[in-house]
């Protein structure tokens, strides 16, 4: 197909080094625009706004609002001819199914999704320890290498070779391009949720355990899910769908049957 056009969004905000080495990755294969947060909204889901301020960047647009608000708004008003949406790349991994509806990059996809444009959420994988506050990792542009390189090969040849008629959006997450080269790997989210709260007088603490595990390498994570391919090593591809499915359910239908017939209070 011919060069496709691109939008390019992230919950880091557009001044981050992640999107920077995306945005030039991409430009290399496709029309690259990027709408992006002002500020880090990490976290956010597809929070939606109302109302966002719009401003010219370098790199395309800048908006006062959410990742959300950056797809519908770049889909709808400003880059409307959008072949793929791009979302990343995320200063760390966005890995398991228990994140995707926390992650504003995933949720940029799903976003997507919606407006019926197939997207590729990107993540990059920084190990981390209890003791070693996340924001004290470095991580320059370098270090996205080999998230840039998978985003890139994706982006250029997943649209002609019908990825998206089977899914709806491709969640990418990434080891650091320090650990060296990452091959290729389909995988499917892990199930493994072990999040906690402690109470200490009137504040709770939410720890997710999860990350110990993974910079301690000993995820019970089988083979084939997101969490194991990154710790291993390797560049972790899910194929997903964004539309909540629904069954048939004759618990349900049961009582929907007998809702009539309840004494009203």
């Amino acid at each position: 197909m011919d060069e496709p056009t691109i939008l390019l969004t992230n919950d880091d905000g557009i001044e981050s080094v992640g999107l920077r080495a995306v945005y030039d990755g991409l430009s290399e294969v496709g029309d690259v625009t990027a709408v992006a947060p002002a500020e880090d909204q990490s976290a956010v889901g597809r929070a939606i706004s109302h109302e966002v301020e719009v401003r010219d960047h370098e790199m395309g647009y800048v908006v006062d609002g959410t990742p959300a608000d950056c797809v519908v708004a770049g889909l709808e008003a400003l880059v409307p001819e959008t072949d793929l949406v791009v979302a990343g790349c995320n200063r760390g991994a966005n890995l398991g199914a228990y994140v995707l509806g926390r992650s504003g990059t995933v949720s940029a996809a799903v976003e997507a999704t919606f407006f019926d444009v197939p997207a590729i959420a990107v993540s990059m994988y920084i190990p981390v320890r209890e003791d070693a506050a996340f924001s004290d990792i470095e991580a320059n542009g370098e270090s996205y290498g080999e998230a840039v390189r998978a985003t890139s090969y994706l982006a250029d040849h997943a649209l002609g070779a019908g990825v998206f008629e089977q899914c709806d959006y491709l969640n990418v997450n990434a080891p650091v391009a320090e650990w060296g080269p990452a091959p290729l790997e389909v995988t499917r989210p892990s199930r493994l949720y072990e999040m906690d709260a402690v109470r200490e007088d009137d504040a709770v603490t939410l720890h997710d355990r999860i990350w110990e595990h993974m910079a301690d390498g000993d995820i019970p994570d089988p083979e084939g899910t997101d969490r194991r391919a990154v710790v291993d090593g390797k560049v972790s591809v899910s194929p997903l769908t964004a539309p909540h499915t629904t069954e048939h359910h004759e618990a349900l239908d049961a009582l929907a049957e007998t809702y009539e017939s309840e004494e009203r209070p």
